[in-house]
C-alpha cells in the first residue's frame, strides 16, 4: 500500500529532507542533520510538519459525558479554551493512545490523536458511543498542523506568522479566523520547549510553512529531532513506552488517570494496578561510557534477562548514553545497577529518573 503524504510533501523534497516512512506516511527525518536541528529548538526555534497527526471532532449534548468516558484525565476541571494530555484505555488498562484534548465548549472537543493510531482510535470512539448523545467525527483531512518550538517561538509565531498567541499560557488555545479560515493555536508542544501547535486548512498551513522557512527565523525540522527532543525531556512515544501491554502506572504516567472521576473504561484496572503494584515499569537508565543503547535491546542483570529498552540514544543535550527501558519492577528502583545487552557485549548503567534533559515551558 502507497504511503499518505502531508500537505507539505513537496516543500519538504524541494528543501533536500531525508523522506521515509513512518506511520503511513512519507515523512521529512531531517534536513540538514537531527543533531543541527535539535539544537536549534533547544536554543532558538524550529518548525516540525505535523500534519500526519490525527484529529477528531466530538460534538453533541453529552459531548463532555462521553470525552470523560473515555479519556482518563478529568475535562470538567477545565475552562473552554484549556487542553489537557492523558490517554484512552482499554478495560484492562492497557494504552488505546495517549493524546491531546482541546475543550473548545461544552459540547465540542477536539481530540489530537498519534497518526499511526487514527483509524484504530477512530473506530474505538465510535463503538463506545452507546448510551451517549454524540457525534464522533474523523476530521483528519480538514487539518494540516505546524509545530513551532524553541525559546524564539512566541515572537516568531507573532511577527512572522502574524498570530497573536503572547497571552496563551501552557496547554491554553484559542480559535482564530484568518481571512475566513478556522486556525487553531496552543501553547503545546512535544519537544521540552516552549512552543506553539497550529492546526488549520492544509492550503494555509503551506503558507505559514512558507513564511517561516523564508523568515530564516525558524529551521525546519523532522521527526528524526522530535524523537530525542521528546525522549531527553521523558515524554513517552506510542508504541514504545505505551502501548496495548503498557499501561499509564506501568509508564510512570498515572497523574493523567484521575480516580477521584465517576468512572472512564480502565478506570478499575488502573485503581488495582496502583493498589496493587505492577509486574514491570518503564524506568531511565544511565550507561557508563559512550555505547549506545538502542530500542529492542536487553536490559540484563545478572546474567538474565530483565527487560527491554523501549528508547536509547547519545543525548544531544547533555553527551550523556541514556535510555527508557521497560523492567522488571524488583529492578526499577533508582540506583538499581543493571546492564544493557549490546551484540555480544554488556554494558553497565545504573536506574534513574526518565528526564534526562530540563523541560523549558513557558507557564
Amino acid at each position: 500500500m502507497e504511503n499518505k503524504r502531508t500537505c507539505l510533501y513537496d516543500k519538504h523534497v524541494a528543501l533536500g529532507a531525508l523522506m521515509s516512512p513512518f506511520a503511513g506516511f512519507d515523512m521529512p527525518i531531517q534536513y540538514s542533520s537531527i543533531i543541527d536541528e535539535h539544537n536549534a529548538v533547544r536554543n532558538a526555534c524550529g518548525v516540525f510538519d505535523v500534519s500526519h497527526m490525527g484529529e477528531a471532532l466530538v460534538t453533541g449534548p453529552d459531548a463532555e459525558k462521553y470525552v470523560n468516558h473515555i479519556f482518563t484525565n478529568d475535562t470538567n476541571a477545565i475552562e473552554a479554551g484549556q487542553v489537557l494530555y492523558g490517554m484512552m484505555l482499554y478495560p484492562d488498562g492497557g494504552t488505546v493512545d495517549d493524546l491531546l484534548v482541546y475543550k473548545m465548549g461544552g459540547n465540542e472537543f477536539f481530540l489530537v490523536i498519534n497518526a499511526s493510531n487514527t483509524e484504530k482510535d477512530v473506530e474505538w470512539m465510535k463503538a463506545n458511543t452507546e448510551g451517549f448523545d454524540v457525534k464522533v467525527e474523523d476530521v483528519s483531512a480538514r487539518y494540516g498542523q505546524l509545530a513551532v518550538q524553541g525559546p524564539e517561538a512566541e515572537r516568531v509565531v507573532e511577527e512572522v506568522l502574524g498570530l497573536a498567541c503572547k497571552e496563551l499560557t501552557f496547554y491554553t488555545s484559542k480559535k482564530v479566523n484568518v481571512d475566513g479560515k478556522e486556525v487553531i493555536v496552543s501553547r503545546t508542544g512535544y519537544t521540552g520547549e516552549d512552543g506553539f501547535e497550529i492546526y488549520c486548512a492544509p492550503e494555509l498551513i503551506a503558507e505559514y510553512w512558507d513564511k517561516l522557512i523564508e523568515s530564516g527565523r525558524c529551521k525546519p525540522c523532522g521527526l528524526g529531532c522530535r524523537d530525542t527532543l521528546r525522549f531527553e525531556v521523558g515524554l513517552p512515544l506510542y508504541g514504545n513506552e505505551l502501548s496495548k501491554d503498557i499501561s499509564p502506572v506501568m509508564a510512570g504516567l498515572s497523574m493523567f488517570c484521575k480516580l477521584d472521576k465517576p468512572e472512564f473504561i480502565g478506570k478499575e484496572a488502573v485503581a488495582a494496578q496502583k493498589a496493587e503494584g505492577v509486574s514491570r515499569k518503564v524506568v531511565g537508565i544511565e550507561l557508563e561510557g559512550h555505547a549506545v543503547p538502542r530500542h529492542g535491546y536487553n536490559v540484563v542483570c545478572e546474567g538474565n534477562v530483565v527487560g527491554t529498552v523501549t528508547t536509547g540514544y547519545q543525548s544531544i543535550s547533555t553527551q550523556k548514553s541514556v535510555c527508557m527501558a521497560l523492567v522488571d519492577a524488583a529492578y526499577s528502583k533508582l540506583g538499581t545497577q543493571l546492564e544493557i545487552q549490546i551484540r555480544k557485549k554488556t554494558f553497565p548503567g545504573t536506574v534513574v529518573k526518565k528526564r534526562f534533559y530540563d523541560k523549558h515551558y513557558k507557564k
